[in-house]
């Protein structure tokens, strides 16, 4: 979380500097249409750099990974590159027309002397884009409404998976016009003192990306085809355990890794935790639990035979650290990564004293037969915490469980507010912060 904090808030001081180093708002008389120029291309660079990242962070570029501490902290970024991108756009657009409201509804007066003239430029391309100005506002504009609406629907989580999944294909478009916008609209001063060039380059790499996402090529080449060869269902537990044989070369993945699963077109890609060691047969396995409508759906639909694209692997949830010890806990479905491990260990140990907390509000015999057989293979000490029977897992009976705790890796997978709670309560007590790896897997 500390990496995408200080690339959020690099990007925006460090835009914000560059931005009061290059424009005459401090230096020049405080006019009222300078200040609001101004500030038009203020929020322009802040919105247009914070969507630019975001883009690019779309198509899941894999070589930001271990800088960003993996894809599903770099689709938080996303989250809030977009959340920030849309605040900076809205105030973009005030800044542009409240002045108009407030002079025509008669309840500010204009400035003596109106609007100063504008500087006709000399350069031929600054000329070319004096004359696309009306052009480039009317595209703005409409752009700027389609973008605020498939933000605002892409961030309500109930909308549909499968029309989520669509609306990235529509803010590629508008991200397109947006950028035609700003690179015709932006300051002409400004590319002489290096911040345009450098908003043209992150709007190059945007433009990019959109065009990528547009044609659907998001994570082509990290894509193989396969046939689901195996079903398994849980139903206590809701959940469904698929063996997929790959028919393209699998790069191979380490535990704790995800990957993106299409077995509808029409639904789009979802992400899974792979829950099997890779022994390069061509082999993957996913226990999928039913969180939503499609998942709900899969079980009725998936059968021995069914066409599959697993796009990846992602994700830096893969245990590695240098201390002997390790406690893990996996709430619910966060189990998964735990499982894929404990099959590896159990063909590759490590050396290093596990614990595994595993919470769970429903019980499946044949699902913890599974479990215990996969834990004693591993080496792993198994502790399940059955909440009916047992309680809530907290950080006290975690470290009455595990009393070397300030010695260990601690890794977490499961509900986002329960393993805030437990981190907050750990490093209270003296547990290093770094020491707490949490996956966050939310896409949306």
């Amino acid at each position: 979380m500390q990496k995408i904090k200080r690339v959020l808030w690099g990007l925006v001081l460090g835009l914000t500097a560059w931005w009061l180093w290059v424009d005459p708002l401090l230096t020049a008389s405080p006019a009222f249409f300078a200040v609001r120029n101004s500030l038009v291309n203020y929020t322009g660079i802040l919105g247009m750099g914070m969507m630019s990242v975001g883009m690019v962070l779309a198509v899941r570029p894999v070589w930001f990974e271990p800088h960003l501490g993996g894809l599903d902290k770099m689709y938080r970024l996303h989250k809030w590159l977009g959340i920030g991108g849309l605040v900076f756009s809205v105030a973009h657009w005030l800044a542009s027309n409240a002045p108009k409201w407030l002079f025509g509804s008669g309840l500010v007066q204009p400035p003596a002397g109106g609007r100063p003239p504008r500087v006709e430029q000399t350069v031929e391309v600054f000329k070319l884009f004096q004359s696309w100005r009306g052009l480039a506002e009317g595209v703005g504009e409409w752009a700027f409404y389609a973008t605020v609406l498939m933000i605002v629907l892409a961030l309500f989580k109930r909308f549909p998976y499968k029309w989520f999944f669509k609306t990235h294909r529509v803010l590629a478009v508008t991200y397109l016009a947006l950028v035609f916008h700003a690179v015709v609209l932006m300051n002409f001063a400004y590319w002489s003192q290096g911040l345009a060039p450098f908003m043209a380059v992150l709007m190059c790499a945007g433009a990019v990306a959109a065009v990528i996402v547009l044609f659907r090529k998001v994570g082509e080449r990290r894509t193989v085809g396969g046939v689901v060869e195996q079903v398994g269902r849980y139903d206590e537990l809701g959940v469904l355990s698929v063996l997929v044989r790959m028919d393209g070369r699998w790069p191979g993945h380490r535990a704790g890794q995800f990957a993106f699963v299409t077995f509808d077109p029409r639904e789009g890609a979802h992400p899974f935790t792979i829950t099997s060691a890779w022994q390069d047969d061509g082999r993957i396995t996913f226990l999928i639990k039913a969180l939503g409508d499609y998942t709900e759906r899969l079980p009725r639909h998936l059968t021995v035979g069914h066409t599959a694209e697993i796009e990846g692997p992602y994700g830096q949830f893969t245990f590695q650290g240098t201390k002997r010890r390790q406690i893990w806990v996996g709430a619910g479905i966060g189990i998964t990564p735990f499982v894929a491990r404990m099959k590896t260990l159990a063909t590759a140990p490590d050396g290093k004293q596990i614990d595994l907390f595993h919470t769970t509000a429903v019980l499946d015999p044949r699902a913890m037969a599974k479990m215990e057989a996969d834990a004693a293979a591993a080496g792993v000490r198994l502790h399940v915490l059955h909440d009916p029977r047992d309680g809530r897992l907290d950080a006290q009976r975690l470290c009455a469980a595990a009393p070397e705790w300030r010695d260990a890796d601690v890794w977490f997978c499961g509900p986002p507010a329960f393993g805030h709670a437990l981190k907050a309560a750990l490093v209270a007590q003296g547990l290093p912060a770094a020491d707490f790896h949490q996956e966050l897997f939310e896409m949306r």
